[in-house]
């Protein structure tokens, strides 16, 4: 069954502007799985994202604390007791400046390369998830899911155009009042140039 929904703050969500720094500190595939589990599902314990990734508590540990030495999580103080240390996300999401596709540093662009890569990855396990679980949600979920593919003829800038309008749209629901059926839903958006072959 479903986990017991996650409310983000209202507005526009706090973001994390990704610098070369930054984004090879967090270019790691645990890295990314661990930010993204505090993301969506809030704040964990070392121990306790090591069991929901399949990890030791060890390495679960040393990459949090790696991300904490680059901002990107924090200890949260409302938990924990004693030794045990809770981790929380420091911002709800990261971007960067398109100068990072241009890097000449072979370590950025090794960078760009895994931190796309493990989106992509985290992406398609997301979408598996759904499509294996999608009959233990109530039929309504199921028919309101979507899974749908576009192909149009676009220029670079009208491409860009289309992912602000999309990016607008999505960003206006952050302030509606949920439904009373309402779960964590999450959205995805690949938008790529393709041959003709």
């Amino acid at each position: 069954m479903p986990e017991p929904e996650k409310h983000a703050p209202p507005g526009p969500p706090s973001i994390r502007q990704l610098d070369p720094r930054s984004l090879r500190g967090l270019a790691h595939p645990l890295r990314i799985r661990l930010l993204n589990a505090l993301r969506h599902h809030g704040p964990a314990t070392a121990s306790q994202l090591g069991a929901r990734l399949g990890e030791s508590s060890g390495a679960t540990s040393y990459h949090l604390r790696q991300l904490a030495s680059y901002g990107f999580v924090e200890d949260d103080p409302e938990r924990g007791k004693g030794r045990e240390r809770w981790w929380r996300a420091v911002h709800q999401g990261t971007a960067w400046d398109d100068s990072l596709l241009d890097q000449e540093d072979a370590e950025t662009r090794g960078a760009v390369n895994v931190f796309l890569h493990e989106i992509a990855t985290l992406h398609g396990q997301e979408l598996s998830t759904w499509l294996g679980t999608m009959r233990d949600w109530p039929a309504d979920w199921a028919r309101s899911a979507d899974l749908s593919d576009f192909t149009l003829r676009l220029g670079p800038a009208q491409l860009r155009e289309l992912d602000e309008k999309l990016h607008a749209l999505i960003n206006g629901y952050r302030d509606v009042e949920p439904a009373e059926d309402a779960a964590q839903v999450r959205l995805h958006l690949h938008a790529f140039p393709q041959t003709d072959d």
